[in-house]
């Protein structure tokens, strides 16, 4: 087929190469503009810019649709379908319509659970036992479209968003190209009016722990953080992040550490498996101890 495909982060990659491996012709990329990053803070490709230069298509990113001249090229480009993955931009009806079979959505979630920016740092954190990838028809709504294809996937007890982001997108990209394969032939059943949560961008102020609540929601917002922007407690005055973790044995006061890099809460208690020390990169637990001395209580 002849597609439009639109994305911007790196959980959209997959589906590019997937539709390019598939054999159809991506005839233009929309992505989000270059932005400043790195300690220049130079204009930095967005992972699908780089992706589709390397596969020598081409790359377009307004900073807007809204136009009748950004539609109209838009529309000049004669698809028959546009892919869109975590692409940062409202679509217009006038997109929404242009390709001949309209624009396909691949939206990292069970809809109409998790409908939002953040789906799978929120299925993690709510302490969900599956999650999934939905192909949805995308209409004027927020990610309301009627679904043509699912699959469902169990969250591992361990699993941090990190894992589970590069999990889904390639269930996301193998998804596409089986819904396009039998495009005509899947019915598109409309999403359930109960069961709908909305998936909030995460916010920075998420991030601090509160060591009074309990072992399991604590260790949730670890996982469901990482690798970012990564939960963080203070550790001698030094703000350090935890990336991984699970339920631990043992009780205490709230922030006490109890043996190893195993934390009390407010009920139970979190064995630490990853962390991140300021201007450091993430290091096994047992390996951050080495070189640093954990006081009697952390959050301090």
């Amino acid at each position: 087929m002849r597609i439009i495909f639109m994305g911007t982060p790196e959980f959209s990659v997959p589906a590019l190469n997937a539709l390019v491996a598939a054999g159809h012709e991506v005839v233009a990329v929309y992505t989000q503009p270059p932005r400043p990053a790195g300690r220049g803070k130079k204009p930095r490709p967005s992972p699908v810019q780089a992706r589709a230069e390397a596969l020598g298509i081409e790359a377009r990113y307004p900073v807007s649709l809204k136009s009748a001249e950004a539609q109209a090229e838009f529309a000049a480009l004669g698809a028959d379908i546009a892919v869109v993955v975590a692409y940062g931009l409202i679509l217009p009806q006038a997109v929404l319509d242009a390709p001949t079979h309209g624009c396909l959505n691949i939206h990292a979630s069970l809809l109409p659970r998790w409908r939002g920016a953040a789906p799978i740092h929120r299925a993690i954190m709510a302490g969900d036992r599956e999650t999934g990838v939905c192909i949805m028809q995308m209409e004027a709504g927020l990610d309301t479209g009627p679904v043509l294809l699912r699959e469902s996937t169990p969250i591992g007890l361990e699993e941090t968003t990190g894992q589970l982001h590069d999990r889904l997108a390639e269930i996301g990209g193998r998804l596409i190209c089986t819904t396009l394969e039998r495009l005509g032939a899947l019915p598109a059943m409309p999403q359930p009016e109960t069961g709908a949560t909305y998936a909030e961008k995460i916010d920075k102020s998420e991030a601090a722990i509160d060591w009074s609540r309990p072992a399991v929601e604590v260790d949730r917002q670890i996982r469901g953080l990482s690798p970012f922007p990564g939960a963080w407690t203070l550790i001698n005055g030094e703000r350090v992040k935890l990336l991984g973790s699970l339920l631990g044995e043992g009780q205490g006061a709230p922030g006490a550490v109890l043996n190893g890099f195993t934390v009390a809460c407010g009920e139970g208690a979190v064995k630490i498996t990853l962390a991140q020390r300021q201007g450091k990169k993430p290091m096994a637990s047992a390996d951050l101890l080495l070189g640093m001395t954990l006081p009697g209580r952390l959050g301090a």
